[in-house]
């Protein structure tokens, strides 16, 4: 083909594809110049270590690391899981870390700035200087404000039990306050706590093998899974049907049996014209939504709540009903007790229907079950309706219905992309009633999953990330502020101070420009950087003290998605003046307090103090880590246990097979605080609490994206703006993970991209590779044009995780907005039950960059 390379070239790729291929297996195999044309090197001896890539995917990916002479050579992935499924485990962005490692941007030695906050001037200071310099600020502060307005703002804490666990300690210790990183993310499914009382659950991906039809809503699995998703493949080669629904012909969608394109934010309507054909049809379990739903309870017409046995002339609320807890009532003929602990009602309990109850005043009230209510409510949600609301053709919704009501098991899959909007809680409420009414839980290949995140802590940390009660502030507030109705406790004096790790949050969280600002102005007054790489957040900071990478240091993972626990072994010693996140917590400990200080198993040198914490976390996790031990992980993965045979993990399968009541604990908040969501011990689709009742959700509804949002903001943004702005994953990121990685950014030529559809692209005059503009009222953002036959129309997709100097200083969250929905402020549970951002919830306009 008359392709030439160049002598460097050619050795270049042979030592990609020997990293990519597994050559180097071998053991005494290494790559160099020295090899091709000139005098044989000697051999040397290789080394290899097993450890975990953990950045925020989910995958938790065993890696072993291929190191000569004190350095990474190759990364591989391991193949050493007891299930094979399982293996080998690895994608080219983890395999690739080694360009991050020894990257340009790696930072050697501790920092202070010296000039202008973003300026990135800064000069290298010992670690006594940097350690000295933070905590005499932070006491300073914490002396003149209250320890409450400095934040610590943390990252998943399934990548790092260990590391993460010193500094939420720390913090607990100090009177911090911890910005939870799953609503901050954005990541956190408000619907879960609503309807099950969970923080969010999941099938393994060894259980879609055992589906039979898997519907993914706004989930693009082939990138967002990438590891995975040979399971969803698996699943479809075994007979399952794979729907997929999305605005944007997405990989995932390339791999269905049916696409169904539908209009951005428009699941709910979809969802419930689909639950209207269900339960008209009747081809619901009856059996299973009278004995663990709400479904039966009864409904007073006159105050829209629940009638409680407490309200009923010859009923009362048993004695051993905990205060967390409330006994309401169903009909039978009679009117019967509903025990909220016992899921036992008679299978002769009505679904429909009204009646006339005597109350213990003597009053007569009308009451409803919840199914009548839900099927009245329904009504609405004809073939036309929905068609009109989504786009899809009204005998499609019906078919559709009666595909997943009658194909068992169906796994629904509701994606972060998805639920990323200001009704995000109510398209998850409209789903979730597919897989319920259907009997779709608690049972193998079966559920709902929203794979978004690793947040999700497995086991008790208490022992260790707790050593006294923590304060937590939800992240949207520091961007917002206080509102009226928050249930989380505002810093007296707001927030003052900012310390951040394992994240970037001045580029990667919503309003970024917001947090940019605030560090400019001064309203931050002193911040604090941990990482190993100079990014955006780090040009703002005032300290930032280099970290090691997670080859660098003992560290313990688990994450939702990935059923094992796996160690991270350091592989090489901390590079330059690196030291473990762990290492440092205890050094600002000492100087803030020498009682913080005995905590962090002080005397230990840093690997040893993270084993003592690991052996701690063991002895104390509870029954899921129960007999496993340090030195069992360091021979490899070991699977967590649970009550479902095979120790699997199966979403409600001790509520659906023992009918115990839900929910099931959300670590590491103790039951009585999550158990309060569902009063009725059962899975709820009814919320009778004021705001829901105020705004009309009291039942799964659809409202139309921007309406109580951005017109609500800005009545004018209806005509001016007339684009989705939808900030979408990348196959070459894990959001800000890897924006600086020179093989990943080679594979997208460097330059960022936006994608639209082209004839969106015809009416601006804008053609394929343009440089283009997305913007509106309160920021930009750049990149080239690839118009996109596949994509929605009136649809931008800009993809999220580039640092703002690859954007020529822009920021792709400048247009986002830190909408914070009252229902998400109902109650406060840290990272459960908490404002969640609406990334998705944006409008925009898009035209030829330097057109005014």
């Amino acid at each position: 083909m008359g392709v030439k390379l160049k002598r460097r070239q050619f050795l270049k790729a042979s030592a990609a594809a020997a990293v990519m291929m597994g050559v180097a297996g071998t053991g005494k195999y290494l790559v160099s110049e020295a090899a091709v044309g000139e005098s044989p090197a000697p051999l040397k001896d290789v080394k290899y270590v097993r450890s975990t890539c953990s950045p925020n995917c989910t995958s938790s990916c065993g890696i072993k690391a291929m190191v000569v002479d004190g350095q990474i050579k190759a990364l591989f992935p391991t193949n050493d899981y007891p299930e094979p499924e399982y293996g080998p485990r690895g994608c080219l962005r983890g395999l690739s870390y080694i360009n991050v490692i020894y990257g340009p941007d790696r930072i050697k030695k501790p920092l202070i700035r010296t000039g202008e906050r973003g300026k990135g001037e800064f000069k290298e200071v010992s670690w006594e200087e940097a350690l000295d310099y933070a905590a005499d600020r932070l006491k300073e502060i914490a002396a003149k404000y209250g320890p409450e307005s400095i934040c610590f703002s943390f990252q998943v804490g399934g990548t790092g039990h260990v590391q993460k666990g010193a500094w939420i300690a720390l913090s607990t210790l100090a009177g911090w306050n911890l910005n939870h990183p799953y609503d901050k993310n954005g990541d956190l499914p408000m619907f879960w706590p609503q309807t099950f009382g969970v923080q969010s659950e999941e099938l393994e991906p060894l259980e879609w093998t055992n589906s039979r039809y898997i519907a993914v809503f706004g989930s693009n699995i082939m990138v967002t899974r990438l590891i995975d998703s040979d399971f969803l493949i698996k699943a479809r080669n075994n007979g399952a049907k794979l729907v997929v629904f999305d605005p944007n012909y997405c990989a995932t969608a390339a791999k269905a049996d049916e696409w169904v394109q539908l209009k951005p934010s428009s699941d709910a309507a979809l969802a419930l014209g689909m639950a209207r054909v269900i339960i008209e049809e009747k081809l619901y379990d009856e059996e299973f939504i009278k004995t663990f739903t709400d479904m039966p309870l009864l409904v007073r017409l006159d105050t829209g709540k629940r009638l409680r046995a407490d309200e009923v002339k010859g009923l009362e609320r048993p004695a051993d009903v905990p205060p967390y807890r409330e006994a309401f009532v169903a009909y039978n003929g009679g009117f019967l007790v509903v025990h909220p602990e016992k899921l036992e009602l008679p299978l002769n309990v009505a679904l429909e229907g009204e009646l006339e109850v005597e109350l213990k005043d003597g009053t007569r009230v009308k009451a409803k079950p919840i199914f009548q209510l839900l099927k009245e409510h329904l009504a609405a949600y004809q073939p036309a309706y929905v068609e009109q609301e989504t786009g899809v053709p009204g005998d499609t919704v019906v078919r559709l219905a009666r595909e997943m009501a009658t194909t068992k098991p169906l796994h629904v899959i509701y994606g972060a992309s998805n639920y990323q909007w200001y009704h995000g809680d109510l398209k998850g409420r409209a789903l979730a009633l597919l897989p319920v009414l259907t009997g779709n839980i608690g049972k193998p290949g079966a559920g709902i999953s929203t794979y978004a995140g690793q947040y999700k802590i497995r086991f008790n940390v208490k022992e260790w990330w707790f050593p006294k009660t923590p304060r937590w502030l939800p992240w949207l507030y520091i961007l917002h502020g206080p509102t009226a109705n928050m249930k989380a406790k505002w810093p007296a004096n707001g927030v003052k101070a900012f310390i951040f790790g394992w994240g970037n949050p001045f580029d990667q969280h919503n309003m970024a420009d917001r947090l940019r600002q605030m560090a400019i102005k001064g309203d931050l007054e002193f911040i604090v950087g941990m990482d190993h790489q100079m990014t955006t957040s780090c040009l703002y900071s005032d300290v930032v003290f280099p970290v090691a990478s997670w080859y660098e240091k003992t560290e313990l993972t688990t994450t939702p998605l990935h059923p094992y626990m796996q160690l991270q072994q350091p592989a090489i010693k901390p590079l330059y003046e690196s030291k473990s996140e762990l290492w440092i917590a205890r050094e600002i400990a000492r100087r803030l307090n020498p009682e913080f200080e005995k905590h962090f198993f002080p005397g230990l040198d840093e690997n040893a103090a993270a084993e003592k914490v690991i052996e701690l976390l063991l002895k104390t996790g509870g029954s899921e880590v129960a007999g496993i031990t340090l030195e069992q992980l360091k021979k490899g993965p070991v699977r967590l246990k649970s009550e479902v045979p095979g120790n699997r993990q199966i979403p409600f399968y001790e509520q659906v097979q023992f009918k115990k009541p839900f929910p099931p604990v959300s670590r590491p908040a103790a039951l009585e605080a999550t158990a309060q969501f569902v009063k009725s011990g059962r899975i709820e689709f009814y919320k009778e609490e004021d705001t829901f009742r105020q705004l009309g959700e009291t039942l799964p509804v659809h409202k139309p994206p921007f309406v109580e949002s951005e017109y609500a903001l800005n009545p004018g943004a209806k005509g001016k703006y007339q684009f989705a702005f939808i900030t979408r994953n990348s196959l070459y990121r894990i959001h800000s993970n890897h924006s600086n990685n020179i093989w990943m950014n080679e594979l997208q030529d460097n330059e960022p991209k936006v994608f639209l559809n082209p004839e969106d692209a015809a009416e601006k005059g804008i053609k394929e590779g343009d440089l283009v503009e997305v913007y509106n009222d309160r920021g930009k953002v750049r990149g080239y044009a690839v118009l996109d036959p596949g994509q929605g129309r009136k649809i931008i997709v800009f993809e999220q995780g580039w640092w703002s100097r690859y954007l020529k200083g822009d920021s792709y969250n400048s247009l986002t907005y830190p909408f914070i929905k009252p229902t998400h402020e109902v109650y406060f549970v840290p990272g459960i039950w908490a404002p969640n951002t609406a990334w998705n919830e944006t409008l925009c306009d898009v035209r030829k960059a330097g057109e005014a």
